[in-house]
């Protein structure tokens, strides 16, 4: 029986999403959701928002609850958003108990690591001249970046955290396609990099992904955010493995092509999601605003 609800009798449900940090989350979220009938669903990678319309809420949210947390999210449902002190859109869940002291330190030290090491990957990306290694960083870089807006916007209302949102997409949208200009140059100039420095950088790379998940380890039964930092390890370990293989096949070939390849397909990847975050990000704030304008006064 499909629950997808009428034009004229639907009902709008919210939840704020724990656990959901990239696109591909939202995609296997809004996937979970339509598999028990709910065809209008939206869940923003910017604000952890999941929007749905149904026709009878008694019965098809417990089947989307159980839908999504399935697949390892947590939801919190939220109440009809009511305006604040600041005429900002207040649309906090009111059990926010499963956010620790504990696990918030466990975010920070991941927030550190990834961050850290996204630097130190850039610097070695430039002395090494390897285009792979640049884009990899931002990986590093944005994961850590995400986690750290994360943990900012814990209480802050949805236009405060489309904003930050927005502002970050914008920033790590600048860094990738300042890598995908700089790969283009070494097109031209052909320069090969050392695949030593290349391979031993993503090598430390795949120990810092190992590394920056222990922290949270003792808090997985606790938030779903300790899934989604499984799935950037695993997706960066890929991705360190791509610039391993590349160095290798810089050593092997002579040539700077394997670099150049790899590098565009993870900055490739990158400005993808930054785009995602970006148009999320936007959707939400005319959401919030039009909401502003329908409130009563």
């Amino acid at each position: 029986m499909t629950i997808t609800a009428s034009a004229n009798d639907e009902e709008t449900a919210r939840y704020r999403v724990t656990g959901m940090d990239c696109p591909s989350c939202a995609a296997k979220i809004e996937k979970a959701v339509r598999s028990v009938g709910v065809d209008e669903v939206k869940v923003s990678t910017a604000t952890q928002i999941m929007t749905l319309h149904v026709s009878d809420s008694v019965s098809c949210l417990p089947e989307v609850e159980r839908a999504v947390s399935g697949i390892g999210y947590r939801l919190d449902r939220l109440d009809e958003p009511q305006a604040n002190s600041e005429g900002d859109i207040d649309d906090l869940p009111k059990d926010l108990s499963h956010i620790t002291p504990a696990y918030k330190r466990a975010l920070w030290m991941v927030v550190l690591l990834n961050v850290g090491y996204g630097i130190i990957e850039m610097f070695g990306g430039f002395i090494s001249g390897s285009q792979a290694l640049k884009a990899d960083a931002l990986d590093f870089l944005g994961d850590g970046l995400i986690t750290f807006l994360g943990i900012l916007a814990i209480g802050w209302s949805l236009v405060w955290r489309a904003r930050s949102a927005l502002i970050q997409g914008l920033f790590l949208g600048a860094l990738g396609l300042g890598v995908l200009v700089n790969t283009a140059y070494r097109v031209l100039v052909q320069q090969q990099p050392e695949a030593e420095l290349m391979g031993l950088f993503a090598l430390v790379a795949l120990v810092v992904n190992v590394v920056a998940v222990l922290p949270l380890l003792s808090h997985r039964t606790g938030d779903a955010n300790v899934r989604a930092v499984w799935l950037f390890s695993r997706n960066d370990a890929i991705g360190n493995a791509a610039v391993v293989v590349a160095a290798g096949l810089v050593a092997w070939t002579g040539t700077a092509w394997p670099d150049l390849v790899v590098a565009a397909v993870i900055a490739g990847l990158f400005l993808q999601s930054s785009w995602s975050i970006i148009r999320d990000a936007r959707s939400d704030l005319r959401e919030a605003s039009s909401t502003r304008r329908s409130a009563p006064a």
